[in-house]
């Protein structure tokens, strides 16, 4: 018998002009796990952009949401709504300018941090105990503003650092479809002053 389905929700804006921002760190990780998977075609559902792979008996279905982060919920509500699942089997891929650039942290629940794209989900679907795949973007340097700092493209330095990271975020979500969350927190979290600050 096939497992339950899992959905791999990743985070991020639509439209060229933002594409290579670090707020869509959760659609570039969608993009690597395609092509690690060789998944297509891609099709239109939810609000978003989805693509289905297997892994083993596991249906795994990709979500980018199309709506703008701050109504990414509207997005994944509609998905679990459909499929009849539970938010426990979603896992929230995000950027996170608490964690220092590329580094990866997986919680099972927990506030959003300020994570409006995140903020959204845990509201419409009314629990915190949404699994959520958290990637370090850095905090904004002086003056810069959180808004404006997230909306930015990437430096050449950093995105050397987040290539890497974004490969690494790829294994670390078939990892947890494979083995879970206690699996996936143990090989991936890095304990390190400062890190649990929004959580």
């Amino acid at each position: 018998m096939d497992q339950a389905n899992k959905f791999i929700v990743g985070l991020g804006n639509p439209g060229r002009q933002y594409q290579r921002t670090r707020h869509n760190v959760g659609y570039m990780v969608l993009a690597e796990l395609a092509k690690r998977w060789s998944l297509s075609p891609v099709r239109r559902a939810f609000d978003g952009e989805t693509c289905e792979a297997r892994l083993g008996e596991t249906k795994v279905i990709l979500l980018a949401p199309q709506t703008y982060m701050n109504l990414s919920g509207q997005s994944v509500q509609a998905m679990l709504a459909f499929y009849k699942a539970e938010p426990a089997d979603v896992l929230v891929v995000l950027d996170d300018m608490a964690l220092p650039t590329a580094r990866l942290r997986f919680r099972a629940d927990g506030s959003s941090g300020g994570q409006k794209g995140l903020a959204d989900i845990l509201r419409r679907l009314g629990t915190p105990a949404v699994p959520r795949l958290r990637i370090g973007i850095g905090s904004p340097p002086p003056p810069v503003a959180g808004s404006d700092y997230v909306l930015g493209t990437f430096g050449p330095t950093e995105m050397e650092r987040m290539a890497p990271a974004l490969v690494l975020a790829a294994q670390a979500v078939e990892d947890w479809v494979r083995h879970g969350m206690a699996f996936a927190m143990e090989k991936y979290n890095r304990s390190s002053s400062g890190d649990e600050s929004r959580e």
